[in-house]
């Protein structure tokens, strides 16, 4: 089964800092490394949407349909609707992602 991925606002947004911060602070090819792992993984949740597990974070909240999946240093939070599958979030694992999470509903992006 192959489904279209789309990147909401978000998570674009996710990129670009991820992008910045990892150029600035440990230069582009490490940037260059984890982007590549970051489509490799977007590339699998593709293919195998439901290959992503729910985060223990969403799990206390019974937020069933979102999953992540793990690239490298980072995770990239999805969910999959009507065959589409929308990623919300990417991240660095070590991120505490309920704060990430509440700012976003705050509207601090």
């Amino acid at each position: 089964m192959s489904v279209r991925v789309v990147f909401l606002e978000s998570a674009q947004h996710d990129l670009k800092d991820l992008r910045r911060y990892l150029t600035v602070n440990f230069g582009r090819p490490v940037w260059q490394s984890s982007y590549t792992k970051l489509k490799q993984s977007i590339e699998l949740i593709r293919r195998q949407p439901q290959s992503g597990h729910v985060p223990d974070e969403l799990v206390r909240l019974n937020l069933g349909p979102y999953r992540q999946v793990i690239s490298g240093m980072n995770r990239i939070v999805y969910e999959v609707r009507e065959g589409v599958v929308y990623v919300h979030v990417v991240c660095d694992c070590r991120m505490d992602l309920m704060s990430l999470l509440a700012q976003r509903l705050l509207g601090n992006r």
